[in-house]
């Protein structure tokens, strides 16, 4: 077993951990990507005892990790559809998370569908036959009632209340279920990360690995351009739609998802999401989710997303027309473009099987190894990280002949959750309910921590963030620029004006504790 480590990732610990990969310290795996996957990948094997390292050549969350509407599906879509496996599974990892390795960053979300005049008998019946199917599955998995409460119809002044801006007219009450909900997607990842590096993961960001096989790759550190050869027992590529870049026989099909961003205000600061069927679609739906900061998260589209990768996909006119138009029709307001203060488009890393719309398309993984022995996971999707960080490094123990203990993360408390040995340090009284719904049982060591003057006090008049969070995000979560404080570890990034407020700010964090 392993000795449990400091939580805490910064510059001198990549630097150091860098230099004892260049001088040609043993590790049994290397992993390639530092999203959920990889991250969840580094845990795993990290904590059945093996050594590994991680390595992402950009920031940890870059990609499609942090660009998610931010939930934890129970699978209900993949039962609709037939896909009972899936389902399942989605509904299993989803009670893990939010009641043994995450219930900090994992919350219970309302979904609201607005029983409207628009909306037919038939498909009323298939939403609420949909919710009790929903129920079934979540006392399936056993996840109780108290965390994850079951379905329901309501009145329409329940609707009313908890969506203010929905439309009135013809409003015949609510059907209200639940699903698990994220306080942010880029969190769970750091969260996993710095977990895996509490039982002794390296995890190295902007360090890009080139000329791959599968026991040896070329590192480079994006930062100094140092180079150096290294060698593992297993290398496994965890890096999402770019995974064809290093195994080019793999062949996938990426799909865009497109969010909005709304000033939460503008919708009546509603307190569930507003959950609305796409006209034409049996088991599709548009989503108006309270977010933290004050905002709402307006998603989500579903599109063919062919030719080369962009680092930071754009969502299209199209996207962005249609979410406003679907959305529209329940709401009393009509929302516009001019409303619209952020959006932003993820890629998920569908398997390619060559026929069908890019919705149809399985969202199951797959692991498959190269002629050259890289060990690939591709597909899959959020929920079912933890799942399929265990599915591929089992093939990988199983074809390298890896000395590893059995899978422990279906019960291990990821750092934040209060039944991690590294999380609470220091009184929890009197912090702000921001901070704790962000850090968990670690908010008091955020302020505890901080060095800076004023650590309390927020980063910019009006946003929830405070000084010490910069801090922290250099000093504890690996943040190495200004970039990574403002649009991954915060998320302020995502509306531009409040980007540019905090901006100079984020900088100067850096200058002083990078």
């Amino acid at each position: 077993m392993l000795v449990v480590n400091s939580t805490a990732l910064n510059g001198a610990r990549r630097t150091g951990e860098l230099t004892a990969l260049a001088d040609g310290e043993p590790t049994d795996v290397v992993v390639i990507g530092g999203g959920i996957t990889g991250t969840g990948i580094a845990l795993d094997a990290a904590s059945r005892g093996l050594r590994v390292a991680l390595v992402e050549k950009r920031d940890l969350a870059f990609g499609t990790s942090r660009w998610s509407s931010k939930l934890v599906h129970g699978g209900l879509r993949y039962l609709a559809s037939g896909n009972v496996g899936i389902a399942r599974r989605s509904a299993t990892e989803r009670g893990i998370l939010m009641t043994r390795n995450a219930p900090h960053l994992v919350r219970a979300m309302p979904q609201l569908v607005p029983l409207l005049q628009s909306m037919g008998r038939m498909e009323r019946a298939l939403v609420r036959a949909g919710f009790v199917a929903g129920d079934v599955l979540r006392k399936t998995a056993g996840t109780p009632a108290s965390i994850l409460p079951g379905s329901s119809r309501i009145s329409a002044a329940r609707v009313a209340e908890m969506a203010p801006a929905v439309r009135r007219d013809g409003l015949d009450g609510g059907l209200l279920a639940y699903d698990g909900q994220l306080i942010d997607d880029a969190r769970l990842v750091a969260a996993v990360a710095r977990t895996a590096a509490q039982h002794g993961a390296r995890i190295l960001t902007y360090a890009a690995a080139s000329e791959v096989t599968g026991t040896s790759l070329r590192l480079t550190d994006q930062r100094s351009g140092e180079s150096s050869d290294m060698s593992a027992r297993a290398v496994i590529n965890a890096t999402g739609v770019w995974a064809g870049e290093i195994d080019p026989s793999l062949k996938l099909r990426p799909s865009r998802g497109t969010h909005l961003v709304f000033d939460a205000a503008v919708l009546g600061n509603p307190t569930a999401a507003l959950t609305i069927p796409i006209p034409g679609e049996l088991n599709r739906f548009v989503f108006a989710m309270p977010e933290q900061l004050g905002r709402v998260y307006l998603g989500l589209t579903d599109e063919e997303a062919p030719g080369p990768i962009p680092e930071v996909p754009q969502p299209t006119s199209a996207e962005v027309q249609f979410l406003l138009d679907v959305v529209n029709t329940a709401l009393a307001i009509t929302l516009e473009g001019a409303d619209v203060i952020g959006a932003y488009a993820g890629l998920r890393p569908l398997i390619d099987t060559g026929a069908g719309r890019a919705a149809d398309v399985s969202r199951s993984h797959a692991v498959l190894e190269s002629p050259s022995g890289v060990i690939s996971v591709v597909g899959g999707k959020l929920t079912e990280y933890r799942h399929m960080a265990q599915d591929v490094l089992d093939r990988a123990i199983e074809l390298r002949a890896l000395d590893a203990g059995e899978c422990r993360t279906r019960n291990l408390p990821l750092v934040g959750a209060s039944a991690n040995p590294g999380s609470s340090v220091a009184p929890m009284a009197g912090l702000p309910e921001s901070l704790v719904l962000r850090y968990g049982a670690e908010a008091a060591n955020v302020i505890a921590a901080a060095k800076c003057g004023r650590p309390a006090d927020p980063v910019a008049d009006g946003i929830d963030v405070i000084r010490a969070e910069f801090e922290y995000a250099i000093t504890h979560e690996g943040a190495l620029t200004t970039d990574d404080i403002v649009d991954r570890r915060t998320r302020i990034g995502l509306v531009a004006a409040d980007r540019e407020r905090v901006v100079d700010a984020a900088a100067e964090f850096v200058r002083c504790f990078g």
